[in-house]
């Protein structure tokens, strides 16, 4: 289990590794890699990454299933909020597979629709941060419009760091990985 310092720690080392692989692409900016690094130390914890259940209590694993999930009848505020959440969690699992697990996610044929979704998701926030005065739109805004080119380099980052064995499962691959650095090397335990 990540403790509050190890998740530092871990958020830390990820923004090197995408500052680094953003430099050498000729990309991004500071904003954008750390809202990535957060993303990725947060989705390090499968908990995290997969939190959304459907009605019997199943992980949704698929952006369609957790856009057609049902929503509670929620008041106006309430329905937008949740409206914002879906999107956003939305937009950073589509960018999380399409630039982390590309090979599969193309596998399965739905690389195009996870981008394109991804970044409408973005954008959707975006526009919804904007209607709710709440700073930070730009940031989606930024991802919306980016989204192929951040997917391509995590994807890129992924080739240069998180080379899955053969044969390997590349989730287990990625999440033994994270296990390792988190136990060897970031953090006090």
């Amino acid at each position: 289990m990540l403790t509050q310092h190890s998740s530092e720690r871990l958020r830390r080392f990820f923004f090197e590794m995408v500052r680094t692989s953003f430099h050498q692409l000729g990309m991004g900016d500071h904003e954008i890699a750390g809202y990535i690094a957060g993303l990725l130390a947060e989705f390090s914890h499968s908990n995290n990454w997969l939190k959304l259940r459907n009605a019997e209590g199943r992980r949704l694993t698929s952006a369609v299933e957790m856009l057609l999930a049902a929503q509670p009848e929620l008041d106006d505020a309430a329905r937008v909020n949740s409206e914002r959440a879906l999107r956003k969690y939305v937009g950073d699992y589509t960018l999380f597979m399409s630039g982390l697990f590309r090979r599969f996610v193309e596998s399965g044929g739905y690389l195009d629709y996870y981008i394109e979704e991804g970044a409408r998701s973005y954008g959707a926030v975006s526009r919804l941060d904007l209607s709710m005065y709440r700073p930070g739109f730009r940031l989606f805004e930024e991802l919306g419009r980016g989204f192929e080119a951040y997917s391509g380099a995590l994807d890129f980052m992924r080739k240069c760091y998180f080379a899955a064995a053969p044969n390997e499962d590349p989730f287990a691959g990625f999440l033994r990985q994270i296990e390792g650095w988190v136990r060897h090397g970031l953090s006090e335990n």
